[in-house]
């Protein structure tokens, strides 16, 4: 099934033709890289799948299923494009609560559950202003995915992780490709997007086009 379409797709950003013609199709139960230079348009794509800008030309798809009556951004969607405002002055699962709350679906106890998967502990007193770059990150893969949704738009999802968390992310992230979700995810890291891509679409001369992942490392 397929879950997104961008079809014949231009868009310039501050007066610069990032996309010309770009079309490319995400199907359910797949994840997807999006790669292609530093200001080739990766989070530019990203946000015209989401609803949060528009075409110049052209029509970005998405599922019935996933559509919303009373916004743009589409329904079932858990994203990390540009990051979350965070109240500095509040704990990580503080801030996740506040977002939680827009939706109320979720539980306390699956928050918890949310900040053990991605390695923070809910517990713990540490206010934000005082976290690392990679604590920060971990937070905003908290909230794309606390609300199990279906469909992940992912902007660089392991900056700032060490080692370990990166591998555990990358687990993650195939786990729910099993699952049946749809995953959508950029990254510097050829490696990310040897293991874990089944296609990859590069930025290419303002298009998207499909491109083999290599499985060298």
């Amino acid at each position: 099934m397929n879950l997104i379409e961008v079809a014949n797709v231009n868009k310039s950003f501050k007066g610069n033709l990032l996309l010309n013609q770009a079309n490319a199709i995400f199907e359910q139960g797949k994840i997807y890289g999006i790669t292609g230079p530093n200001g080739s348009g990766k989070s530019v794509l990203f946000k015209l799948i989401c609803g949060f800008i528009k075409p110049d030309q052209g029509e970005v798809r998405i599922h019935p299923k996933y559509r919303s009556k009373r916004t743009d951004f589409p329904s079932n969607f858990g994203i990390i494009i540009d990051r979350p405002g965070y109240l500095g002055g509040h704990t990580g699962f503080e801030n996740l609560k506040k977002w939680a709350k827009i939706q109320h679906k979720i539980s306390d106890q699956e928050i918890h559950n949310t900040m053990h998967l991605v390695g923070l502990d809910p517990a713990a007193r540490q206010k934000m202003r005082s976290y690392s770059l990679g604590m920060k990150q971990k937070i905003a893969l908290a909230q794309a995915i606390m609300e199990n949704q279906e469909v992940l738009i992912l902007d660089e999802p392991f900056n700032a992780l060490d080692i370990d968390s990166v591998k555990k992310i990358r687990e993650l992230l195939l786990k729910y490709k099993q699952d049946g979700k749809t995953i959508i995810l950029t990254s510097h890291n050829q490696e990310d997007i040897n293991l874990l891509c089944d296609h990859v679409y590069e930025i290419r001369n303002k298009k998207l086009e499909m491109v083999l992942p290599r499985y060298e490392t």
